[in-house]
């Protein structure tokens, strides 16, 4: 159960992006109080004076905590949002199992996301042809898919037999990849394992698994 010492958090996000989505999936698979507060990337809402004395980097999703500390970065956030969940499954017991899902969270943001999130936003909202986009973004972001392919291969998730943080870090760009250009048909253990996480959190499945 959710630490109840801990009173309503405000979680910052734009409901478009995979990061932001994170946070907010696992404050709802944790059954953790929350609000959730709109915040448009592309209308420059990020950019605006009030969020910017918040987060002067002008990034979400940000976590504001009832004493009015904050919190940025998607990983960290679902990390402390598992910590404060009671003992969470969400994260590994086991100090090696947890580190392995560690290094997920940090491969996600290293070498998945700044490629499969990146080449969706421009060709999806910013509306870029394949001839303007970098091809480096489509060439790593299939590298990235090929890697959790053969990773699900010998697993069902990402680290152990259950849920945890890799899996919800993972799944929040991959579900929607397609609208980056990428074929996800040539992947079918990750749209296994995209289904099965959706399923696990509740949440909308965005693709059939093949």
């Amino acid at each position: 159960m959710p630490d109840r010492s801990v009173t309503k958090l405000t979680l910052y996000g734009d409901s478009i992006s995979g990061n932001c989505l994170k946070t907010k999936w696992t404050a709802e698979y944790l059954d953790i109080d929350h609000d959730w507060v709109e915040i448009s990337v592309v209308e420059g809402g990020t950019r605006s004076d009030a969020f910017m004395a918040m987060n002067p980097s002008g990034q979400v999703p940000v976590l504001r905590l009832p004493d009015g500390r904050i919190l940025p970065q998607s990983n960290a956030i679902i990390l402390y949002l598992a910590e404060i969940g009671g003992g969470s499954e969400l994260i590994p017991a086991d100090p090696f199992e947890k580190a392995k899902m560690m290094s997920w969270l940090f491969w996600e943001q290293y070498s998945h996301e700044p490629y499969i999130a990146v080449r969706r936003f421009r060709k999806k909202f910013m509306n870029m042809t394949d001839e303007e986009l970098d091809p480096q973004l489509l060439a790593r972001g299939r590298r990235a898919l090929g890697v959790m392919e053969l990773q699900l291969t010998f697993s069902s998730y990402f680290v152990g037999d259950s849920l945890t943080l890799a899996d919800i870090a993972l799944v929040a760009y991959t579900r929607v990849a397609d609208e980056g250009g990428f074929d996800l048909s040539e992947f079918p253990n990750v749209q296994r394992w995209i289904a099965r996480v959706e399923s696990d959190l509740g949440i909308e499945h965005a693709k059939k698994a093949a």
